[in-house]
């Protein structure tokens, strides 16, 4: 059985897949057609919000607090819309808001970056604090970016790219530790006032 504590919510016909070992804070919300991989984290309020389009979220990524994960509906503006997608080993910083977007692994999306309906963020990039990537706009691999709108700042460093899976261990690693004493407050509940 997964471990998982938040709000699990359905929408429709539409029910979260939960992978293993995923950690979903109970102020959290993930509703609708949402696929979380093995080891995924999502922190105090967060809201994924899979509604009118899908979202995938790869093994190993961390969605840090207050962030905002939505998609973009198909319509007379957009015929199909767009899902949002993020890969393995992405850490989405505090406050940032993904919509109707792809990233790919191990990237970092700093507190309070905005990414916008159909963009690209490629593989081992890093989107600063407070970057808006506007819509359609592609952010190739290996570069951090900056401002608003985002631009190319520069190469990364092999530390900078050693990062992407410190951040991916250390919030497993977090994960478990919050799994486990939530576990322990229960039993605890349960050994006081019975099942």
């Amino acid at each position: 059985m997964s471990n998982y504590h938040g709000c699990i919510r359905s929408f429709g016909e539409q029910t979260p897949n939960i992978g293993r070992r995923v950690f979903v804070d109970p102020s959290a919300l993930v509703m609708g057609n949402v696929s979380l991989g093995d080891d995924v984290s999502v922190w105090p309020q967060v809201a994924v919000r899979g509604d009118m389009h899908r979202i995938c979220i790869g093994a190993r990524t961390n969605i840090q607090d207050g962030s905002v994960l939505h998609i973009t509906h198909a319509g007379p503006y957009n015929e199909q819309g767009w899902p949002l997608v993020i890969g393995k080993e992405v850490t989405i910083g505090h406050n940032a808001t993904l919509h109707g977007c792809t990233v790919g692994d191990r990237v970092l999306v700093g507190m309070g970056a905005i990414v916008m309906d159909g963009a690209v963020v490629e593989d081992d990039v890093v989107v600063a604090a407070g970057a808006l990537v506007t819509p359609g706009k592609t952010l190739s691999s290996g570069f951090l970016y900056s401002g608003s709108p985002a631009r190319k700042i520069r190469a990364l460093s092999e530390d900078e790219l050693a990062f992407f899976f410190y951040s991916a261990n250390n919030y497993v690693d977090l994960k478990n530790q919050h799994i486990a004493e939530l576990k322990e407050a229960r039993q605890d509940h349960i050994r006081k006032t019975g099942p």
